[in-house]
């Protein structure tokens, strides 16, 4: 029999913590890595790309997801002039947090240099019921550089007869552009998450939501062509451009019917260059 002094402590729960940092620069013409520090459960996989292509990176979280308390942070930096595309493996799961448990702290930076294009295309966020996340993604452009990147969350998998009932969620995105701030996105939604989906002002009972964004000295001349290609595929769907940006808002019952939005969205600014491979998995 032990005495009751001489219990060992309270049980406390392993956390998930990873740290990415990635650069890419011009060598010959070519755009090939600069700096690679992975720790943690970030790591990026390098498919090797055809001559004169796009350089591509796919990043991937070994922790087969995101809990309350993890901490994951990325920075990932475009020299002058060079064309690269991030993407992640596969969609990113944020499930439930214990209760009284601090929100996964999720952060990413990322800057584009002076006529270089950057893609930041991860696949879905996923909410579970009970999930905690507080998301800050900020990207930091040159004047004349080239930016396309997507956010879709879901909440809940229809298909699993899923539904967030109860979440704390704060994803917030910010665009600067030489140093001025043209674009701050902000969803803040705690407590009754389902509910609030349901308002017409949020959600209209919508399941999945996504902000396409392209910034680029052209982006205000693809806006129609853009309209065109986001009708029809069961999302409401509306796109505004203005001062060299160019955004996109969708909603949709499912994570399917965004999915095929997003991916006719993307289709038509990234013509001609076809979807990352694991968008196609």
């Amino acid at each position: 029999m032990y005495d009751a002094a001489f219990l060992s402590e309270a049980e406390t729960h392993q956390r998930a913590v990873g740290e990415l940092r990635l650069s890419v620069k011009l060598r010959e013409g070519e755009t090939v890595l600069d700096g690679l520090r992975q720790s943690g459960c970030l790591k990026a996989r390098f498919p090797r790309p055809e001559r004169g292509a796009w350089m591509n990176a796919v990043t991937l979280n070994t922790s087969g997801g995101v809990a309350g308390g993890d901490c994951l942070a990325s920075t990932i930096a475009f020299a002058d002039g060079t064309r690269a595309t991030i993407a992640a493996q596969a969609a990113e799961r944020f499930y439930r947090a214990l209760p009284g448990a601090r929100a996964a702290d999720i952060q990413t930076h990322i800057t584009v240099g002076a006529g270089a294009s950057a893609e930041w295309l991860p696949q879905e966020t996923i909410f579970f019921d009970n999930c905690a996340v507080d998301r800050r993604l900020d990207i930091d452009l040159a004047q004349d550089a080239w930016f396309l990147g997507v956010e879709s969350l879901v909440f809940g998998r229809a298909a699993m007869g899923e539904a967030v009932r109860q979440a704390r969620i704060s994803d917030t995105i910010r665009i600067r552009r030489d140093g001025r701030l043209v674009l701050h996105d902000a969803i803040r939604m705690h407590g009754e998450i389902e509910a609030r989906m349901r308002r017409p002002a949020t959600g209209g009972g919508a399941r999945a939501v996504a902000t396409l964004m392209h910034v680029g000295p052209d982006a205000e001349s693809r806006l129609d062509d853009l309209r065109t290609a986001l009708d029809g595929h069961g999302a409401e769907c509306g796109a505004s451009a203005w001062d060299g940006m160019l955004i996109a808002r969708m909603v949709a019952p499912g994570s399917a019917e965004l999915r095929a939005a997003v991916v006719a969205g993307l289709q038509i600014l990234r013509n001609p260059r076809p979807l990352p491979r694991v968008w196609l998995c």
